[in-house]
């Protein structure tokens, strides 16, 4: 899947389990219906029998692809009925905007204003694109707007590896104040402190 349908996945899943209890339905189930809804949300349709058949192999890895008997027909009805109750539930607002072309201007704006050198020396642009995708493991993507999602982890990228944006002692207002005026500080430091979060989650799952 490209980036945008697994974000949208990521977000109905996300969206789904914050108007539903986590005990209420499989979780492993809703995923599977989530990338299926995300793959006709964003145009990228996925066949039921690849999901079926990954998601298999995620539990069990030795396994060959499943035979078309009862089990797979069993699932495949599953997915297409929790596909539904996902869409009830969210009341069909299954479109989101995603922080990734906001990210993708400011990057190439932000290299402009760099020095070649510092740009070239760092990752900057993979780590802050690693941070955006790892966001989507919490969620980020429904509490914060696209724009400073997109900001904030770059700042984070930046901060990393010490690049120093060119002026800015100098300048009227922050870097990140020029990409999205409405942007502060503090809704950074949030943003920044919820993703560490979700990687020390990550770090404590067995």
């Amino acid at each position: 899947m490209r980036s945008i349908p697994i974000a949208t996945a990521c977000a109905i899943y996300h969206k789904f389990f914050c108007e539903i209890d986590l005990d209420a339905y499989d979780p492993y189930l809703v995923a599977m219906s989530s990338l299926y809804l995300a793959g006709k949300v964003e145009e990228q349709h996925l066949r039921t029998r690849d999901i079926i058949n990954v998601s298999n192999r995620y539990f069990h890895p030795d396994s060959e692809p499943l035979e078309l008997d009862s089990r797979f027909w069993e699932l495949r009805d599953s997915i297409v009925q929790c596909e539904l109750l996902v869409l009830r539930v969210l009341r069909f607002q299954v479109s989101f905007q995603h922080p990734h072309k906001y990210l993708l201007h400011y990057l190439v704006s932000l290299k402009n204003w760099l020095n070649r050198y510092s740009w070239q020396r760092s990752p900057v642009s993979i780590t802050a694109w690693a941070l955006l995708r790892d966001s989507y493991h919490g969620g980020l993507c429904l509490r914060f707007q696209a724009q400073h999602i997109a900001v904030a982890v770059l700042h984070l990228a930046l901060q990393a590896y010490g690049v120093e944006v060119p002026a800015e002692a100098e300048a009227e207002k922050p870097w990140w104040q020029v990409f999205s005026e409405d942007l502060t500080k503090p809704i950074i430091d949030n943003i920044v402190s919820d993703l560490i979060q979700i990687y020390t989650m990550d770090t404590e799952i067995p």
